[in-house]
């Protein structure tokens, strides 16, 4: 397989197939719910988890997948049986959608990836579906390595691109004002007297200071990616 394209999409009010009614099936209508997309299920059998979510963007139809089910959707995911799937790939190629099969590569042509979500930022992780559990560790490491202020450092971004628009400083200067910005807020931070009133430890100092830094923000410019 080549390498896939990494893609955020916007599903808000737009059409998704879901086949499948099983937990996998319910989980992804969690995720597609929760990014505002209008989703329609289909399957012989729906569980009851499923159908808990049933409201104004959750439509149910508790029968066989049929291709006309594809119709105006802008994705599909199937989390059906390895023979339903391919029925869900082969009617959704023809009308050139894309499908999510749920560890299901061979029927795939999009992949949801591992997620981490924090303070306005989001980071996605996959590895074209041969490995979810890899993924998903993957994810976690990515997570612990994120600073705990990371609002923090969107709000600086945010407000640093007014400034740049409006005095029209070129793309390839900006990464690295903002990364001087961001090591000068640790900086400063480090140095930042203390009340003559506040005795500690010298090991605890050493902790403090050490959750306060992020190291690999501080390679060098051309190489923070």
């Amino acid at each position: 397989m080549s390498d896939l394209l990494p893609l955020f999409l916007n599903l808000t009010g737009r059409r998704v197939v879901l086949v499948g009614g099983g937990r996998v099936a319910g989980a992804k209508l969690s995720q597609l719910v929760a990014a505002g997309a209008r989703v329609r299920v289909v399957a012989p059998e729906i569980s009851p988890a499923i159908a808990a979510q049933t409201g104004p963007h959750v439509e149910l139809s508790e029968r066989a997948f049929v291709p006309a089910d594809l119709d105006e959707a802008w994705l599909v995911v199937a989390a059906a049986t390895p023979a339903v799937n391919r029925e869900v790939a082969e009617a959704a190629e023809v009308r050139r959608l894309f499908v999510n099969a749920v560890d299901d590569p061979a029927n795939a042509s999009a992949f949801l990836s591992g997620v981490v979500r924090r303070d306005g930022v989001t980071i996605a992780i996959s590895t074209s579906g041969d490995a979810p559990a890899l993924t998903a560790l993957v994810r976690e490491a990515v997570d612990a390595l994120l600073p705990r202020d990371l609002a923090r450092w969107v709000d600086m971004a945010r407000k640093a691109r007014i400034v740049w628009r409006r005095e029209a400083v070129p793309m390839d200067e900006r990464k690295p004002l903002l990364l001087r910005a961001l090591n000068a807020r640790y900086e400063n931070a480090r140095l930042k007297p203390r009340a003559p009133k506040e005795r500690r430890a010298p090991k605890t100092v050493e902790r403090e200071a050490s959750a306060e830094r992020v190291p690999w923000l501080n390679a060098p410019e051309d190489t923070w990616l």
